[in-house]
């Protein structure tokens, strides 16, 4: 639409216009003209943009931010871009993602727990309401093209059957793709999928190569790459959300052996050298003490001699998947690249939905499903025996508590303790080189979640919507993080956040814990 017909983008959709001026009954008369037809396109100068959040990775897993595992892509982006080491989540994955697509405090959409434990009470019946629209509607309705790959933890559980209603599933949720799983874990070898609303199979075995991983990213490429051929004028919105690196942890033996006895230190050895790496990043502040772990997570030294190399393989592998899952991240990030779109992409590279997951008991899980059901079969001896079976498509496998702890550094405690920054605290990374001057530097200003979709409505030139589909909208509740953008030393301007899940609940200040 021409700047003399801009249209107000505070109501959507935007009602088409008819035509203005003279009418003629015949072609041939000369004065019969009509104005183009113009498609629906967002203000001159708004981004492409891609967000990738990765699932239950700690503050202190990726190399990125100091940890052990190797993240060359999310350090790539960083050094051409911006690094949030004071950047929160909710401590579980439906709060964190449906605060993220919104833009609203978890509980205000209904998502107090996850999706498998709603009740009818507010704020946990896992409803959003239509007062909230969510982030991808509101750039669909300004004519962003949108698609959504890997997890959907979000649609109610009594809404996931083939009679629907589809309205909270990502196709009714703003996406005009979705290609991936609903639901909190997917086996990544022989995945549950869906296509839209309708369940499909995977085109290839494990034996011939399938990880869920890659095909999620060749997806994310390919749509992209359709996209842009055929209007390359017309900006689009990429929510990338493997589930990596949720158990089960699956990934390809040869990424395995990379990290073979990188781990025989133990998760105690193992968080200070995290730490010391961290201080020396500037991730952390040069006065920061290393927290206490809990008396509940044995150390290392008490772990039985027999179990250990079991306990290192755990930790191997999960390496391994983090950096697997980095790798396919970069591919996605090279095909912007390659069509020549990447200084004008917004991209988030959010390193985990919470703090690392301490869900797979003191000693680990080879399958993580059946330890909930019937926790006396997973024994040391039964972990002994399959361990060569770790990793692969005959394990649905999960690591030990303190590797979980370990890969939290320095903070205390893990997923699902929304008191703790072990478990909302997450590393973040911002790339934006039309909009970001800024290259390779830290920033420490505190933010969350909810800050995504007004940092994204104002680098797109996009007002915040008051009615939307004839509803009206309850304000977002996040604040836009552009203003950090270039200047480290600006003041925060999210000042306060709660945190509240299972009754573990904080409260932070600008005058809080840093």
């Amino acid at each position: 639409m021409g700047a003399s017909h801009a249209p107000r983008r505070e109501v959507l959709p935007i009602p088409d216009r008819k035509p203005v001026g003279l009418t003629t009954y015949d072609a041939k008369d000369p004065d019969t003209k009509f104005e183009p037809i113009a498609q629906l396109r967002p203000p001159a100068g708004a981004p492409n943009v891609l967000v990738i959040l990765l699932d239950d990775v700690g503050f202190g897993a990726s190399s990125v931010f100091g940890g052990p595992c190797q993240t060359p892509t999310a350090e790539r982006l960083a050094a051409a871009g911006l690094k949030y080491n004071r950047f929160h989540t909710t401590a579980l994955c439906s709060p964190t993602r449906s605060a993220l697509l919104s833009g609203r405090n978890h509980h205000a959409v209904g998502m107090g727990g996850i999706t498998e434990i709603a009740t009818s009470a507010p704020g946990y019946d896992s409803m959003r309401p239509n007062t909230c629209a969510p982030l991808a509607e509101i750039l669909k309705l300004n004519g962003y093209s949108t698609a959504q790959f890997g997890k959907c933890h979000e649609v109610p559980v009594f809404e996931t059957t083939p009679i629907g209603p589809y309205h909270h599933w990502p196709t009714g949720s703003g996406f005009e793709h979705f290609y991936g799983f609903i639901g909190g874990e997917n086996n990544q070898y022989y995945p549950a999928l869906y296509d839209g609303t309708t369940p499909i199979e995977p085109d290839r075995t494990p034996e011939e190569g399938y990880h869920l991983m890659e095909d999620l990213a060749d997806r994310a490429i390919g749509w992209m790459r359709q996209r842009k051929a055929i209007a390359p004028d017309k900006p689009f919105l990429i929510y990338f959300a493997p589930g990596a690196t949720h158990a089960p942890h699956h990934v390809p033996y040869d990424w395995i052996a990379n990290y073979k006895g990188k781990f025989n230190q133990g998760w105690d050895k193992l968080r200070e050298e995290t730490f010391a790496r961290q201080k020396k990043l500037g991730v952390i502040p040069p006065d920061c003490e290393l927290t206490k772990r809990p008396d509940e997570i044995p150390a290392w030294e008490k772990m039985e001699a027999r179990l250990r190399p079991v306990l290192e393989r755990e930790m191997e592998i999960y390496a391994a998947y983090l950096e697997f899952a980095d790798y396919h991240v970069g591919r996605v990030i090279d095909a912007v690249a390659d069509l020549e779109i990447l200084d004008d992409t917004l991209i988030y590279y959010i390193v985990g939905d919470n703090g690392a997951s301490a869900e797979g008991t003191l000693i680990g899980s080879f399958n993580e499903t059946a330890t909930g059901e019937a926790p006396d079969l997973n024994t040391p001896e039964l972990m002994i025996e399959r361990m060569d079976d770790l990793g692969t498509s005959r394990g649905f496998n999960h690591y030990a508590v303190g590797w979980a702890h370990a890969m939290d550094t320095p903070y205390q405690w893990t997923k699902q303790v929304a008191s703790h920054f072990g478990g909302t605290r997450n590393g973040a990374i911002i790339h934006w080189p039309h909009g970001i001057k800024a290259k390779g530097e830290l920033r420490s200003q505190f933010h969350h979640v909810i800050d995504l979709a007004p940092t994204i409505l104002e680098a797109a030139g996009l007002p915040e919507p008051t009615m939307v589909n004839g509803v009206l909208q309850e304000p977002l509740h996040g604040v836009s993080m552009a203003y950090s953008f270039d200047d480290a030393k600006a003041s925060e301007r999210h000042e306060t956040q709660y945190f509240e899940w299972f009754a573990t609940e904080a409260f932070i200040t600008k005058a809080g814990p840093r």
